[in-house]
């Protein structure tokens, strides 16, 4: 076994995991792991979920100067 490190940042790091996952439908031999550090989010998952019900509830305000946006929050 082969462990390959590639950056997803790079635009030939993309290219190649987009290669290897087309081989990986078609062969047994290439199989596609992703770390556990890349899976962990670095975020409180309170605050994740904090900030997707606000994204869902998509309310709008419009305020004439900032001391209003803070007491309509």
């Amino acid at each position: 076994m082969t462990t390959i490190t590639i950056s997803k940042r790079t635009k030939a790091g993309k290219l190649l995991i987009e290669m290897a996952k087309l081989l990986s439908e078609k062969s047994d031999g290439i199989v596609i792991t992703e770390s556990e550090k890349e899976l962990k989010s670095p975020y409180n998952p309170e605050f994740v979920k904090k900030i997707k019900e606000s994204a869902a509830n998509d309310k709008r305000y419009e305020v004439n100067d900032i001391d209003e946006l803070w007491e309509s929050l």
